[in-house]
């Protein structure tokens, strides 16, 4: 955005008040009296006169600091002060406040009749306002008498007043810690109620699975005894001859000898390793009704042995993952049909199964596999950050763009099929400005959208390598543009001129134009429907709009403590947001709620890249570092480090490259992965 200056309103301040001339003797005297007033309102226990006092209890008032007479002093004209009052003044002037005649320290007489007075005064104020500790106090201060058999009374009375006040004291901290047990009984059964369920729920699935597996035991016994049967009856031994007579069928074709003479000794082999072949399923039946595992070839227990491996190492994750569906799922199935039908058919109760499949693509892979790497340009050189990598329609052609001006289309097969250190591109297009972001359209092929810096939205025709439409509405650089799923003639882009804007190619202006406070950073429509579109925005949120009514967002998620970078969509009600904060968010769009949290890659400054498919979601990292999330658990899954030979002999930290963008292909664990070097490498999930 634009830098803007606006002078902002001055707060008001208040003038200081002018000093007064320092030789002024009035100022002196005014100091003196504020001085000596602050000494006597915190000497004495009486504040200033009330208004409305008498004239006798202004009497009693000293005419310097206006409070009562502390210490009181007559002087030679018969005037009353405080000690400290007078002296002062008189160490300033020779003369009396009140009457101006001449005056010194040697004429100054102590007042004991006025200090017998006001010492009663004081006594008689301690008994209204004082409390009874304070009135006894001053009691045996004024050295009242007192009798041997008052004291004891009073000892008693002081007591019994102690014993009481303690057992008060005992019955409130009784109450309160009973309050607290109660409270903590009440919580800790709450606890064990909800742990009781979810112990019956483990129960229920427990049972659901062992039946389920012992059936899947069950029906290969008897798959194994047909087989057993069918061997030892010699009409089918005629119908299914061995794989072996068959292959020597092919060189023999008029051969009419008997399987069981061509080969004497294949049947009995082939009964042998049947019967072994039974007799290891039976153990495995056995092994399951003792919930022990049954052994298996050494390529098998080891892959059992490494998923159980990545199930105690987020053991935490997937237990609140499956308490979470397991405690859902029992609400739903009273009231929704179908999840009661599920449980019939499989056996299980609801959320079960979709734990059983979280936790099968979970433990199915944990590392990623390079299968081939791309190159282009100038290894060194910043041209060749790829900042958006996209799949066609049909996945059969990625194309790539960024800051070398050039959009290069290349043939997946021949990438992953045909090794070559350089490939070259199947379809090349020159820009004017570097690009940003990449969509193919979802109904045509050939039809890509790009957006690049100066703020232009192009639509490309791939055959024909010439652009179709361009937009030049932006006023600064489009960060995303995105083609509807279900309306092909729509799509939407965002810029750093805080508007969203939704094209038609049909037009050659804008249909709807979104003003925003903040930069756009990604748009992104719902699969599912061309009316909802979500808004990745600087302002740290993600605006979710209904183009129906443009005005107002349907919902704002919050949540992010950084610039959300991008956003994309899982399924019709999934929203994966990434955020300049290292974080990535899961969002419920349907029920406008915050799902999950991602943590383990980092992200502060750069377009890392963001990719989903149905399970997983897949990120960038300003570490080299490609990370997999799977989206029911918030640690990643897997994670690769791009590492390049040709970074021994050069000058560049390889920690200063970036993942810049990735790419999953369509309901495969394939993806396409780019960093800010320029390279380029096809991973698979791999176990």
């Amino acid at each position: 955005m634009g830098d803007s200056s606006v002078a902002g309103a001055l707060v008001p301040s208040v003038p200081k008040p002018e000093a007064a001339p320092s030789g002024d003797a009035s100022a002196a005297a005014l100091a003196l009296a504020e001085e000596a007033g602050t000494r006597a309102a915190s000497a004495s226990p009486q504040g200033p006169a009330e208004e409305g006092e008498g004239p006798a209890d202004r009497d009693l008032l000293c005419p310097i600091c206006m409070a009562v007479i502390k210490d009181a002093f007559l002087t030679a004209c018969g005037h009353s002060f405080c000690y400290m009052c007078i002296v002062t003044h008189l160490s300033h002037k020779s003369d009396c406040p009140c009457c101006g005649h001449y005056l010194t320290k040697a004429q100054l007489y102590p007042n004991f009749l006025l200090d017998k007075v006001l010492k009663k005064i004081s006594a008689r104020q301690i008994a209204k306002t004082a409390s009874p500790i304070d009135q006894f106090q001053y009691a045996l201060q004024q050295g009242n008498e007192m009798g041997v058999k008052e004291l004891d009374s009073l000892m008693t009375l002081i007591s019994e007043k102690k014993r009481q006040m303690e057992q008060q004291e005992s019955e409130t901290n009784m109450q309160i810690l009973l309050v607290f047990l109660h409270c903590l009984r009440k919580q800790k059964l709450e606890e064990l109620n909800e742990i009781q369920t979810d112990l019956q729920y483990i129960k229920e699935d427990i049972g659901a699975v062992e039946r389920h597996r012992l059936e899947l035991y069950r029906t290969k016994e008897r798959y194994s005894m047909k087989l057993r049967m069918l061997l030892d009856d010699p009409a089918a031994q005629k119908m299914w001859p061995s794989p072996i007579d068959k292959a020597s069928s092919l060189f023999l074709p008029n051969s009419r000898t008997p399987l069981s003479a061509s080969c004497p000794g294949s049947l009995q082999n082939k009964k042998l390793d049947l019967k072994a072949q039974v007799s290891h399923q039976g153990f495995q039946r056995r092994d399951a009704l003792t919930c022990s595992d049954p052994p298996n070839s050494p390529i098998q227990s080891g892959n059992i042995i490494a998923r159980k491996r990545r199930v105690q190492a987020q053991f935490n994750e997937l237990q609140e993952y499956y308490l979470q569906r397991r405690r859902t799922g029992a609400q739903a199935r009273r009231q929704e049909e179908r999840d009661i039908v599920a449980m019939n058919r499989e056996g299980y109760h609801a959320g079960l199964q979709d734990f059983q499949s979280v936790l099968t693509t979970f433990t199915r892979y944990s590392r990623l596999r390079v299968i081939a790497e791309l190159r282009h340009g100038d290894l060194f050189h910043s041209a060749n950050i790829v900042s958006s990598i996209e799949f066609d329609r049909d996945d059969e052609l990625f194309a790539t763009a960024g800051v070398s001006k050039r959009i290069k289309v290349f043939e997946f097969s021949s990438v992953v099929n045909e090794p070559s250190d350089v490939h070259c591109p199947a379809v090349e297009m020159a820009t004017r400005s570097k690009l940003s972001c990449l969509s193919w359209n979802k109904y045509s092929k050939n039809v890509i959208a790009s957006s690049d810096y100066e703020g232009i939205v192009t639509v490309w025709d791939v055959q024909t390598r010439q652009s179709v439409m361009e937009y030049e509405e932006h006023e600064k650089r489009a960060w995303s543009v995105d083609f509807s799923r279900t309306e092909p003639s729509m799509l939407v882009s965002g810029s750093d001129d805080c508007k969203v804007k939704v094209w038609c190619t049909k037009q050659e202006a804008s249909v709807i134009n979104i003003d925003m406070k903040a930069n756009i950073c990604s748009v992104k429509y719902n699969p599912g429907s061309s009316f909802y579109v979500a808004v990745g925005s600087a302002d740290h949120h993600i605006h979710y709009f209904d183009l129906r009514n443009p005005s107002a967002p349907v919902h704002v998620f919050g949540g992010h403590k950084k610039a959300v970078s991008y956003v994309k969509f899982l399924s019709n009600n999934e929203l994966a947001s990434a955020s300049t904060d290292s974080t990535l968010r899961l969002w419920d769009v349907k029920d406008h709620c915050p799902v999950r949290t991602f943590r383990g890659h980092k992200n502060e400054k750069n377009f890392v890249g963001l990719s989903v498919n149905s399970e997983y979601i897949a990120c960038g990292s300003e570490t080299n570092e490609v990370f997999v999330y799977h989206k029911a658990i918030s640690k990643p899954a897997a994670s690769h480090r791009f590492v390049s030979s040709d970074l021994g002999d050069a000058e560049d930290d390889p920690g200063s490259y970036f993942i810049s963008a990735v790419c999953w292909k369509s309901d495969s664990p394939t993806m396409l992965t780019a960093n800010s070097q320029g390279t380029i490498k096809v991973l698979v999930l791999a176990p």
